[in-house]
């Protein structure tokens, strides 16, 4: 564990890997210390945010350095259901890939849950982990510069749908009409760290 000031009001951490982030995350989340107001996990480091009218950085730093990280459970923060038409490009060369074949990727897609482990690259863009290990593909050659928000795409060990049209250079799959970003949501998100994700395959 490696503990960096980001100023004054927040405290990188950097770890080992996404296994120990999360346990931290889930610990501190579990018990927030007196004075931090905001927690974001990411691959390999998660930041601390303050309000430094109630406590700062080096007191912090005390306490995160404390928790002994990789023997905990993640959080769980609700489950989402997302209903996917897999159609998307890349279908065919996912299961080329994989050995599955076209219906052997969906059914592995749908076949177990996925548990967003923090967000990023865009607003309300949620990294999944778990699901089925033999989804695991690597990221397109050439990516995309236009990627049509919605789309459901997996690379490396992540899944994911894309909140909003943007580039990117994963393998899409398929699509859904589930809005996984709205503004006029409170909260916007409607994937956040910890959320169980199901995806049921649907005709249209």
């Amino acid at each position: 564990m490696r503990l960096m000031p980001a100023g004054d009001t927040a405290l990188l951490v950097e770890l080992g890997d996404l296994d120990e982030v999360l346990s931290l995350y889930a610990q501190l989340d579990e018990d927030l210390p007196e004075g931090v107001i905001d927690l974001v996990p990411a691959a390999s480091t998660l930041l601390v945010t303050i309000d430094p009218r109630a406590t700062d950085v080096e007191r912090i730093s005390r306490q995160v350095s404390g928790v002994t990280v990789g023997s905990h459970e993640r959080a769980t923060t609700g489950e989402v259901e997302i209903p996917v038409v897999y159609d998307g490009e890349d279908l065919a060369e996912v299961g080329r890939i994989t050995g599955l074949g076209e219906r052997g990727v969906i059914e592995a897609h749908t076949g177990s849950p996925w548990t967003v482990a923090f967000c990023g690259f865009a607003p309300g863009f949620g990294y999944m982990i778990g699901g089925d290990e033999r989804l695991r593909v690597p990221r397109r050659d050439n990516p995309r510069t236009r990627v049509p928000a919605g789309s459901v795409a997996i690379a490396g060990e992540f899944a994911s749908v894309y909140p909003r049209e943007s580039p990117g250079g994963w393998q899409l799959i398929g699509r859904t009409t589930l809005k996984v970003w709205d503004i006029g949501r409170e909260p916007p998100a409607l994937l956040v760290p910890g959320t169980t994700v199901r995806y049921v395959e649907v005709s249209s």
